[in-house]
């Protein structure tokens, strides 16, 4: 988890020195931190320059927890000590986004934020073929709408529906909702393979997700956690929000395949009409 505060210093060699007496002072740093929780562990801080600001992306391991709130005190606590020890700097805010926190951003898709997760499947040809499908026909639908088309949008998410599952998770366990945003981000590959199964994988680069804290103690989201095995720290810590991870993974893996051949078959108007809450197409 990651708190990326923005200073201001008078010019840019003095943003070039704070980052230095920061890179210099490391475990000093690392030790004031950490004094703030026992689960919170400093791994890096990472320095971005633009004229006279300095974003400091300080990043944790936070056990079982998200650990929002926990790398925000702790963060503040280590900010302090710089800024104490290099009194040209003043702290604008401590956080710059730079971190990134509920916004779709590319630092988080390639650095991560949370848990970076990848889950991956094969589906045989038997299989296909009784959906009356081809590996080809499914990669196709990927290919020209997940890859092709999101990249003419712009998109920070080459995928179906991510944010599906995701919200629908988030919400179940006590998840912060709107940490949705940025952990919906990521990409599905299809390909098919040369015996005619189809290779299907998701990558979510920046899942933020726990098993304890927030609102994963209220009673139902409580219990559905327990449901799953990953209420409460695991042993040793960290192992519950891991091993949830790869479950909410695994559940927009099968989301995607879902909907990829649904548009695939052509049946995803068809599916509305059965399906809707009102029993036909929605008007709109």
């Amino acid at each position: 988890m990651t708190r990326a505060p923005v200073i201001a210093v008078p010019s840019v060699i003095d943003a070039v020195e704070l980052v230095n007496w920061v890179n210099e002072h490391f475990n000093e740093v690392k030790n004031v931190a950490e004094s703030t929780s026992r689960h919170a562990k400093l791994v890096s801080i990472q320095p971005f320059i633009v004229g006279n600001n300095v974003w400091l992306r300080f990043k944790f391991t936070t056990g079982d927890a998200m650990g929002m709130n926990m790398v925000t005190i702790a963060t503040d606590k280590a900010v302090k000590y710089i800024l104490s020890n290099f009194p040209r700097a003043r702290l604008v805010a401590l956080s710059g986004n730079m971190c990134v926190d509920k916004k779709a951003n590319a630092v988080n898709f390639l650095l991560g934020r949370g848990k970076t997760v990848i889950s991956e499947a094969v589906i045989p040809r038997s299989t296909l073929e009784k959906w009356g499908v081809t590996a080809e026909d499914v990669a196709e639908v990927n290919n020209r709408k997940n890859l092709l088309g999101s990249a003419l949008a712009h998109s920070y998410g080459f995928n179906a529906h991510f944010a599906n599952i995701i919200a629908a998770i988030f919400i179940a366990t006590g998840q912060d909702a709107a940490q949705a945003v940025e952990s919906s981000m990521g990409i599905t590959w299809m390909e098919p393979l040369d015996n005619g199964d189809l290779y299907v994988s998701v990558t979510l680069p920046s899942l933020e997700v726990g098993t304890v804290g927030g609102g994963t103690g209220l009673p139902t989201q409580r219990e559905m956690l327990q449901m799953l095995g990953v209420y409460g720290s695991g042993n040793p810590p960290g192992t519950n929000a891991l091993k949830f991870a790869e479950i909410v993974a695994a559940a927009v893996l099968a989301g995607e395949v879902n909907l990829v051949l649904a548009l695939a078959r052509d049946e995803l108007a068809r599916a509305h009409e059965m399906l809707g809450r009102a029993g036909k197409r929605d008007s709109t």
